[in-house]
């Protein structure tokens, strides 16, 4: 079967909910079917949400995370920050429990550890963190005292590197914060977590990847989930009779085999959203985004230091960026967009423009 790049946007516009917004009921199904909320910017996780559904009160999200226990924040895809829905938590913890880049000698060199250390400092962090919210200085204390001083020390340095292996292994999630510091909990006693075995994770995490950002290359899915593109073939092939390959503008991609008629019968898709920085529709299309671009250039939207901006989507295209600053009592949006836009579409950015909660000024650049 062969594609048109338009086609693929207008059915990843549907899959991503971005064609109607959902009612606020179904906030935590949406969260589902993104894989996740990207959440190295709280606010960015909590307006990929609002982009796609309505009537959200302002508090869901941390009502969510921190008294209802039904997201949870820990790292993931690519090392990543991201929100999950907690009754999910068990499948993509298996999947993170495969990751083994941080056991390889290059890692822990860099690093300052050994494989034995990681090991005991991973274990420590679980002891410690069982039924108890600690900063990462409280955290490390407890663990340097049942370790050692150089592996409290670990735990202190500011990228949290050696955070991320006990996240992957289970060990510890993000619980409600203590003013301004961040506490960590284990994901045992929050959520009542129960591990599951690893065989099959990776692959079921490659189908929720393909059900809203196929079709998809190897290349794409290993960018995405951060592992090898040979490890990322070796998933794909593992999927068997589940994925079929397709054609797009004469490229060889793969889909679900349940997803070949709905991307056949792909209607055009009329919709205007203004994205967050960090949107995961845009986060995924980071390989072939040239192809969803509707003017302008790529380094807009992809800038450096893996930088993402806000981007106005329009038809499922990348048709420009966005920007919100607040000064004094007024918030202004300033809108870029990549080429000219009917007087419908522009109305129509306006018209998500005032769902802004804030007195607004809006500028608009070209």
């Amino acid at each position: 079967m062969s594609l048109t790049w338009r086609q693929v946007a207008a059915w990843r516009t549907r899959r991503h909910c971005l064609d109607a917004r959902r009612p606020a009921g179904e906030a935590l199904d949406v969260v589902s079917r993104l894989c996740g909320l990207h959440a190295q910017l709280m606010s960015s996780a909590e307006d990929t949400l609002r982009a796609r559904v309505d009537g959200l009160a302002e508090d869901a999200v941390a009502r969510a995370l921190w008294t209802d226990r039904a997201l949870v924040k820990t790292w993931s895809m690519r090392g990543t920050l991201h929100l999950l829905p907690a009754a999910e938590y068990p499948l993509w913890q298996a999947g993170f429990a495969t990751y083994r880049h941080y056991l390889k000698p290059v890692w822990l060199r860099n690093f300052h550890v050994t494989a034995e250390e990681l090991t005991a400092l991973v274990d420590a962090v679980g002891e410690v963190l069982h039924d108890r919210l600690l900063t990462r200085a409280e955290l490390a204390d407890e663990v340097a005292a049942r370790t050692s001083a150089h592996l409290g020390g670990k735990l202190r340095e500011s990228w949290g590197a050696h955070l991320k292996p006990a996240s992957f292994r289970g060990r510890l999630v993000f619980g409600p914060g203590e003013g301004q510091l961040v506490r960590f909990t284990n994901p045992r006693t929050w959520l009542g977590f129960e591990e599951r075995a690893a065989d099959g994770a990776v692959e079921e995490v490659a189908l929720r990847f393909l059900a809203q950002q196929g079709p998809a290359t190897r290349e794409d899915f290993a960018r995405w989930w951060g592992v090898s593109p040979a490890d990322g073939g070796r998933v794909i092939k593992a999927l068997g009779e589940r994925v079929v390959p397709v054609d797009v503008e004469g490229v060889p991609h793969w889909v679900r085999a349940e997803d070949v008629e709905g991307l056949r019968e792909a209607e055009p898709v009329r919709t205007v959203r203004l994205l967050p920085a960090f949107d995961q529709y845009v986060v995924a299309a980071t390989r072939h985004a040239t192809h969803l671009l509707d003017g302008g250039s790529l380094d807009k939207v992809y800038r450096p230091q893996g930088w993402l901006s806000p981007v106005l989507l329009v038809d499922g295209m990348l048709a420009g960026v966005w920007s919100r600053e607040r000064r004094g009592g007024r918030v202004v949006v300033t809108l870029e967009p990549f080429r000219s836009l009917s007087a419908a579409v522009r109305k129509a950015v306006l018209n998500e423009v005032d769902r802004i909660p804030d007195r607004v000024e809006v500028h608009w650049v070209g």
